[in-house]
């Protein structure tokens, strides 16, 4: 038996004791679980010290030393987004739909869990929870694999979990860390077929293709988010200046940060040096192109095919001047990764046009994409954003991580 056996066979023993719980059996494990994060702080902090600790040693950017990074407000919003999944619907036994079939059989579609979910992800720590507590209010049993960059975070906070679980009286291997973070390991997970009945990949471009490309088992594909924004001829340049720079600016280390603005020709001598006094402000490089560079000057460093494809999670933004709405699209059909796009018009015919023809999860008008969020839509905590097309897409939330099952009655019917 090799090591991911040994988790899958004990998530599959444990996941019946939670697909069977009460609304409030489930809540009662998260409100133990939020409480247990708050009282072991210190020790979490301590933890999540060496990986930053480490982290630097090895010589990781300071972007992404602030998604490792755990603090006191961090920790409490990690709480806090499990109290608001207990206020949330529990989506299991919700039916779907039903109906009576002209021989008298009673067919209801109902949701149930999946089973056992696995989750491998990178660097943030918070997904740790999120990710737990969004498996147990859906009743799925979690086998949780992060990077070993936040190793040292990632174990405190499973112990925290695990401890949480067996206070309420449920096994604690309902949730479970791989703890050996090899690549050897990961591909036993992807390959777990029969133990793990889903598996979904959080991470960066690497992560999420070697996922999809060695995985035998069900993935959801949750996507890079090479995000757009175009700000059109009839844009308000304050209202667009502010949408750009908090995308690019507000956390630029995740997936729904800005990384290319388009902007139409006829605002652009007007908006690009409003943007750059405040994208200056964060001191952002920009990459454009030769229209970009005409109006900014020596200070833009010529974008090439690369820079747009790129998903630079960093204080970078390429930018590109475009002659219409069209090209725009046409921008953002080639680069985009399907996951945010945003314009910004007062033109409801271009805004229109936008959102029927972009073919992304999520297509904002005049708002930023930072919004591509599950707290943020409602949703609780979120296990990503999906940027495929089955099952799932867009944020993912508690329906998401469910399937259905039809349920049907008769009294003595045969075919």
């Amino acid at each position: 038996m090799n090591y991911i056996e040994g988790l899958g066979q004990k998530a599959q023993k444990a996941k019946k004791s939670l697909a069977t719980a009460s609304t409030g059996q489930k809540n009662e494990i998260l409100t133990r679980i939020a409480a247990k994060l708050l009282e072991n702080q210190e020790q979490i902090l301590a933890e999540n010290e060496k990986d930053i600790a480490n982290a630097r040693e090895n010589g990781i950017s300071e972007t992404m030393v602030d998604r490792l990074r755990l603090t006191p407000e961090r920790i409490q919003g990690i709480s806090d987004a499990c109290i608001q999944l207990t206020n949330l619907e529990d989506p299991v036994g919700e039916i779907i739909e039903g109906s009576t079939r002209p021989n008298g059989m009673k067919i209801s579609k109902i949701r149930v869990p999946m089973g056992v979910v696995g989750i491998i992800y990178e660097s943030r720590p918070n997904v740790t929870v999120d990710a737990a507590s969004l498996c147990i209010k859906s009743g799925n049993a979690a086998i949780l694999r992060g990077g070993k960059e936040a190793i040292c975070s990632n174990k405190v906070l499973m112990n925290t979990m695990r401890e949480a679980v067996a206070q309420c009286g449920f096994p604690e291997d309902i949730v479970q860390l791989v703890e050996d973070t090899s690549r050897e390991v990961s591909t036993q997970m992807m390959q777990a077929n029969g133990l793990i009945d889903v598996l979904i990949p959080r991470g960066g471009a690497g992560l999420i293709q070697a996922v999809v490309k060695n995985a035998t088992l069900p993935v959801i594909e949750t996507g890079t988010g090479n995000c757009h924004i175009y700000v059109d001829a009839t844009a308000d340049p304050a209202m667009a200046v502010n949408i750009t720079d908090n995308g690019k600016t507000q956390r630029p280390s995740v997936c729904n940060a800005l990384e290319t603005c388009l902007v139409h020709k006829d605002v652009a001598e007007e908006f690009l040096p409003m943007l750059k006094a405040k994208l200056d402000e964060h001191q952002v490089e920009i990459r454009g192109c030769e229209r970009t560079a005409a109006i900014l000057g020596d200070c833009v460093v010529p974008a090439t095919e690369q820079d747009y494809a790129t998903e630079f999670l960093d204080y970078i933004i390429s930018i590109k001047v475009v002659d219409s709405v069209e090209e725009a699209i046409a921008h953002v059909s080639k680069y985009s990764t399907g996951h945010s796009e945003c314009i910004v018009t007062e033109s409801y015919a271009n805004a229109r046009k936008f959102q029927e023809e972009v073919d992304s999860a999520c297509v904002y008008v005049n708002c930023s994409t930072r919004f591509t969020d599950g707290g943020e839509f409602g949703l609780g905590a979120e296990i990503g954003i999906s940027t495929q097309k089955l099952h799932a897409r867009g944020p993912m939330g508690l329906k998401e991580l469910t399937t259905m099952k039809y349920l049907i009655c008769g009294d003595g019917q045969i075919r």
